[in-house]
């Protein structure tokens, strides 16, 4: 009889548990995280948080209208932060930092670009943006990163948004042969 007590209590705590980590962890609502949580950070909504100054010294997390379509509720960790050479003091978002050849080297890197996906899903698509092929910068990383970045820019090409049906995959390195299929001129 003992033993058929154990396995209800045991799902009764894990059912406890689950309700108590929901608890802690909560939903991500951009407008209470703190100066140091907000950027790159996805509330429970799919919304992007963005960090703004709203008069004199005084930093206020906002939820954005740009929605990150595979992630919810989600502050990023410290690790990706490093590892994409990113800062968390950054206001807004912006794509700017793709034209700097240090920021697509940490970006395109395997620390980055295969272990964090919510950045280089907001990157994909900041890319896509300026009609900019992501995986095409990443290939042609280095040296003339920079180079590449801006020729890629003034070819007037768009870039494809994300697209599960693309040979791109943050997991692997197939992107590196992928090319942007060709659009229509229209």
């Amino acid at each position: 009889m003992a033993s058929q007590r154990f396995p209800k209590a045991s799902i009764i705590f894990v059912i406890v548990s689950a309700f108590f980590v929901q608890d802690i962890l909560g939903n991500v609502e951009c407008e209470n995280l703190e100066k140091d949580a907000c950027s790159f950070a996805v509330s429970s909504s799919g919304k992007r948080c963005v960090l703004e100054k709203s008069g004199g010294d005084v930093f206020m997390c906002h939820t954005s209208d740009i929605e990150a379509e595979n992630y919810r509720n989600r502050i990023e960790t410290d690790e990706c932060i490093k590892s994409c050479g990113l800062d968390r003091n950054v206001l807004g978002i912006s794509s700017d930092s793709l034209l700097d050849s240090h920021f697509a080297l940490k970006l395109c890197s395997d620390g980055c670009y295969l272990k964090c996906p919510n950045v280089v899903d907001l990157h994909f698509n900041l890319a896509a943006g300026e009609g900019i092929y992501l995986p095409k910068l990443c290939k042609e990383q280095g040296a003339n990163a920079r180079r590449e970045m801006v020729e890629i820019k003034s070819s007037g090409l768009v870039a494809p948004g994300p697209d599960s049906s693309l040979p791109w995959n943050p997991t692997s390195h197939n992107f590196l042969s992928a090319s942007a299929p060709a659009l229509s001129p229209f």
